[in-house]
C-alpha cells in the first residue's frame, strides 16, 4: 500500500534532517485568545534557532483553546525539530498541528541555507487564469477569489463542510459534496487540506482537473509528494521580518506586512534533492558561484 502524502512529507523530512540537522525549536508563538475566529488568530508559528519560521492553522476542532491552555512553548525550547515534525503523521490533533509547523519551519530553514528564493505570488488566485469555459473547483471558501473566477466567466462550484454556507449564490454553487470536483478542470484549495488529512482524496476526485492550485499560510512545506500527486502550484507564506511578524501574531495584529506570498510551480521547482545538494556543497566548500 502506497503512503499518503502526510507519511511522505514525514519521511522527506526525515531525509533533510539526516543528511544535515535543522537547528533544534527556539519558540512556539500563538495568536492571543481574544483573537479567536479573526484572521488574525487562525495560525501558530513555530521558530527554530536560526530564526526559521513555520506556519500551522489553529481552528481546526478546538486545537487553539488547547494551545492557548497549555502553553507547551517553554517545554518545545530545546526540542529537535525533527521530533517534532514527526507528531504530523500521528492522529492527535495538538501532535498533527505542530508536526506541520515543524516541517514548515524545517522547510523554511532547508531553503535559506541553500540559497532557494520561493518566487512571490504573481496573483492570488494560485495561476488558475481562469477564463469563460472553464468548470473550476475551489475546496473552503474563497468569498473574494470566488467573485473573480465567476466574473471571469467560469463556472465554479465551491466544496465546504459547514452545511449552514451550502447553496446557490451569487454565480455559483457551495456544496457538500465533494463528488461535484470530478466535473472540474481547474481546482483552487486552501493548504488546510494539508493538516486535515483530506488531500489524498480531494485529488483523487479531481481526476480531471489539468490545473491543481494549493494555497495558504501554510503552504510552506517541500512541495514534492503534492507535485507528484498532480498539484501544480503550492502558494505559501515566507516570513521575511522576524521581530515583527512575531509581535504582529503575539498581539493579534495583521501580520501580513513582516512576511511575503509565495509561489511555488511545479515547472519551475529544483526538486528537494537539489536542494539538498546545494547544501552538502556548501559544506564541502564547493559550491557553485
Amino acid at each position: 500500500m502506497s503512503e499518503g502524502v502526510t507519511e511522505e512529507l514525514v519521511r522527506l523530512v526525515e531525509r533533510v534532517a539526516h543528511a544535515h540537522p535543522p537547528p533544534a525549536v527556539r519558540a512556539l508563538h500563538l495568536p492571543p485568545s481574544f483573537a479567536q475566529g479573526s484572521k488574525e488568530g487562525e495560525f501558530c508559528a513555530l521558530e527554530l534557532d536560526d530564526g526559521s519560521i513555520g506556519l500551522s492553522y489553529v481552528l481546526l476542532g478546538d486545537t487553539l483553546a488547547h494551545l492557548l491552555a497549555r502553553r507547551p512553548g517553554a517545554a518545545l525550547a530545546g526540542v529537535a525539530a525533527l521530533e517534532l515534525a514527526r507528531g504530523y503523521a500521528r492522529a492527535d490533533p495538538l501532535e498533527r498541528t505542530l508536526g506541520f509547523a515543524a516541517i514548515n519551519a524545517i522547510t523554511q530553514w532547508l531553503y535559506r541555507r541553500a540559497g532557494y528564493v520561493p518566487p512571490g505570488a504573481a496573483d492570488s488566485l494560485g495561476g488558475l487564469d481562469p477564463r469563460p469555459g472553464d468548470r473550476v473547483g475551489m475546496v473552503g471558501w474563497f468569498g473574494g477569489l470566488a467573485k473573480r473566477i465567476v466574473a471571469a466567466g467560469a463556472r465554479l462550484v465551491v466544496v465546504e463542510l459547514d452545511p449552514a454556507l451550502a447553496g446557490e449564490k451569487d454565480g455559483y454553487v457551495v456544496t457538500l459534496d465533494a463528488g461535484e470536483l470530478a466535473h472540474c478542470d481547474k481546482l483552487l484549495s486552501t493548504t488546510t487540506l494539508l493538516l486535515n488529512d483530506t488531500l489524498d482524496d480531494v485529488l483523487a476526485r479531481a481526476r480531471r482537473a489539468r490545473t491543481i492550485a494549493l494555497i495558504g499560510p501554510g503552504g510552506g512545506c517541500l512541495p514534492d509528494p503534492l507535485f507528484a500527486r498532480g498539484v501544480t502550484l503550492l502558494g505559501g507564506t515566507a516570513v521575511t521580518d522576524r521581530d515583527g511578524f512575531v509581535a504582529a501574531l503575539s498581539e493579534g495584529r495583521a501580520w501580513g506586512p513582516y512576511a511575503r506570498k509565495t509561489a511555488i510551480a511545479r515547472d519551475g521547482w529544483p526538486g528537494a534533492d537539489a536542494l539538498l545538494a546545494r547544501l552538502r556543497a556548501g559544506d564541502r566548500g564547493d559550491a557553485p558561484g
